[in-house]
C-alpha cells in the first residue's frame, strides 16, 4: 500500500485522532497524558483505593489524580465503586477496555525503561553537539 492509500483508508476511519474534533484525540490524551499513562499501570495490577492509587503514582496531587480519574472514567476505562461503609470506601478498577488499553500502555512503558540507557546516552550526545548541559 502506498502512502497515498495509506492517507485515504485512514480518512476512511470512523475516527480520526489526527482531526482536531475527533472526541478520539481526547481520549488518547486523558491515556497518554503525565497521569493518565501511570494511572492506567498501577492499576492494571489489580483495585485500589484512592489513597493507594497516590501513593502508587508518586508525585500526582490528590486533586489531578482526582481529574485524571474522572476523565478515564468517563471514557469508560475505569470503574469506580464507592461502598456504603462508614467511612465511606470507594475503590478503582479497570474495565475490560481500560485493561487492554493498558496491557498495551504497559509494552510502551517496559519497552523504554528497557532501552532506558540507550536514551540516556543519546540524550548525552545531543547535549554535547549543542554544547549544553
Amino acid at each position: 500500500m502506498t502512502s497515498t492509500q495509506e492517507r485515504t483508508a485512514d480518512m476512511d476511519l470512523p475516527y480520526n485522532v489526527f482531526a482536531k474534533l475527533c472526541p478520539s484525540r481526547g481520549t488518547l490524551e486523558h491515556i497518554t497524558g503525565r497521569w493518565g499513562g501511570l494511572t492506567l499501570g498501577a492499576l492494571h495490577e489489580g483495585s485500589l483505593r484512592f489513597n493507594e492509587l497516590r501513593r502508587r503514582v508518586d508525585g500526582v496531587s490528590e486533586k489531578m489524580l482526582s481529574q485524571t480519574l474522572h476523565a478515564l472514567e468517563r471514557d469508560g476505562l475505569v470503574h469506580r465503586e464507592a461502598q456504603p461503609t462508614n467511612p465511606p470506601r470507594v475503590d478503582y478498577e479497570l474495565t475490560p477496555l481500560g485493561r487492554e488499553v493498558a496491557e498495551r500502555l504497559l509494552s510502551l512503558i517496559h519497552c523504554l525503561e528497557g532501552r532506558m540507557d540507550d536514551v540516556l546516552a543519546a540524550r548525552e550526545r545531543y547535549d554535547t553537539a549543542r554544547g549544553a548541559r
